[in-house]
């Protein structure tokens, strides 16, 4: 019987698995030993499915951790033994100085691991290979920790994230430094940041356009939505003893607005979210945002039928004079009615029946097209009392210069929106949601950071947004085991 003959790579592979799979067994072994002495010590000798359950759960991380490591050891061997290395500045070939032991926590536990440490002194440079191997992050809690974390602070306040982070994981993070990662992933984002690509934009408007023969309707939607803010006075320690009941702040509160916009396919029935980006920002700001999604074609206007819906803003219009001249302008149904409303009410106060009749009359009229006849008839009718003739100057002075904003009946007869629903619905899930809760003041960077992840996740691009974070976080250097 002829002997096989094997290679020293493939013995050497052979007994490192041999070794990983014997160490797994006696983790599991361990974790089993643990699970059924603290079963034995429960009260109840026939625990429900909970108990048994939670019981796993809080023994998990010590195995899960260290199986973790094992395959580490196993698969990263060259490097866990790594004798040189040459620097990433110079080139030099460094010795390897002795191992040093980090503890890193991950979400399913704590894995230890022990890695040669290199260092340059003509660059004053030091390194661990391992670490960049591993694609580790600089601080202790490691990626998927600090992502889990962060999308649980998209939706709730930081000490309830935090508090759900320690509760259904192997990991914890206190309010602090979960607030400190929010910001770190939100920093530095603009509105092509947290866009889809124009492919993906394209795309999702080709699906919609192979349904009908007309071009499809790409609605452009924008809105101002309050939203507290403090001062940055508020900021940092207030003199006097610790540990005594706090006075009132100093500072005082302020509403500020988070101007944003909506862009969104009309698919019969419904609508197709395309790109959504809300801050607290200025006029221009808002600006500069519309005029990069122009620039970098993320509506393709010569395939669509743009439409643009909203209120009376001077500040909306203006950008989309600027920017959008040819889109089909749609002044909020809602948002117009108002004006109608308020004459109709000083007007015939005294006369329910007739202020209703008047009303219904004259929204009849906006849907068959005559703006220009309704605006001739608030000229001609004669006011009641002071407070209707403010009502009516007040409503000719905004309505006659948007006749052909308020031409409802060629709007809806063009499949056109007629409504600003869409991007209040968003300040409503984006903005309100999370910024608006009982006692919460934001300072205006932290506020726009998170404004910023919450437009990437509804977006579509929340795993794009903590990539470049992951990117930008880490040290860039590359070694090879030797």
């Amino acid at each position: 019987m002829k002997a096989s003959v094997i290679s020293l790579e493939a013995y050497r592979d052979q007994q490192s698995e041999q070794t990983f799979r014997s160490r797994v067994h006696q983790y599991t072994d361990a974790f089993v030993d643990r699970w059924e002495a603290k079963m034995d010590t429960e009260e109840t000798s026939s625990p429900s499915l909970l108990h048994l359950t939670e019981a796993v759960r809080q023994e998990r991380a010590t195995l899960t951790g260290a199986m973790v490591q094992a395959y580490v050891e196993k698969v990263y061997g060259a490097y866990v033994h790594q004798e040189y290395a040459p620097c990433p500045v110079c080139g030099a070939c460094l010795k390897a100085r002795p191992s040093r032991s980090r503890t890193v926590e991950t979400l399913i536990g704590c894995v230890t691991l022990q890695r040669p440490y290199f260092y340059c002194t003509a660059c004053a440079k030091g390194f661990y290979p391992l670490d960049e191997a591993l694609g580790l992050s600089p601080h202790t809690k490691q990626y998927d920790v600090q992502q889990a974390a962060c999308e649980l602070a998209l939706e709730m306040p930081y000490e309830q994230a935090a508090r759900f982070l320690g509760k259904w994981t192997d990991a914890t993070m206190s309010d602090g430094s979960l607030h400190g990662v929010v910001n770190a992933v939100g920093a530095d984002l603009g509105v092509l940041e947290v866009c889809p690509t124009v492919e993906e934009v394209h795309a999702r408007i080709e699906e919609v356009a192979v349904k009908g023969k007309r071009k499809p309707i790409v609605v452009l939607s924008m809105d101002g939505a309050d939203v507290p803010t403090r001062p940055e006075t508020a900021k940092g320690k207030r003199p006097g003893r610790k540990k005594v009941r706090a006075k009132r702040a100093r500072w005082k509160g302020e509403y500020r607005q988070a101007k944003g916009l909506r862009l969104f396919l009309v698919d019969e029935d419904r609508i197709v979210h395309l790109i959504s980006w809300h801050q607290i920002q200025t006029e221009e700001e808002m600006g500069k945002a519309l005029q990069q999604i122009k620039e970098a074609g993320l509506i393709p206007e010569e395939k669509v039928r743009l439409c643009v819906v909203a209120d009376g803003d001077p500040w909306i219009w203006k950008w989309v004079e600027r920017f959008f001249p040819s889109a089909r302008q749609v002044l909020d149904f809602y948002h117009c009615t108002t004006y109608f409303h308020q004459i109709a009410q000083t007007q015939y106060g005294t006369d329910p029946l007739k202020a209703r009749q008047w009303l219904e009359a004259t929204m009849a009229r906006l849907f068959c097209n005559e703006g220009a006849g309704v605006v001739w008839g608030l000229q001609r009718m004669k006011p009641s009392c002071e407070e209707a003739q403010a009502a009516i100057d007040k409503a000719l002075t905004y309505l006659s210069k948007r006749l052909s904003q308020i031409a409802y009946g060629s709007h809806r007869k063009g499949g056109y929106p007629i409504g600003s629903g869409a991007i209040e619905s968003a300040h409503r899930f984006i903005c309100h949601v999370r910024l608006k809760r009982s006692g919460a003041w934001w300072y205006q960077e932290n506020s726009n950071h998170l404004l910023a992840l919450r437009c990437a996740k509804y977006n579509g691009t929340w795993e794009q947004i903590f990539q470049r974070y992951i990117h930008n976080s880490r040290p860039h250097i590359s070694n090879a085991a030797s």
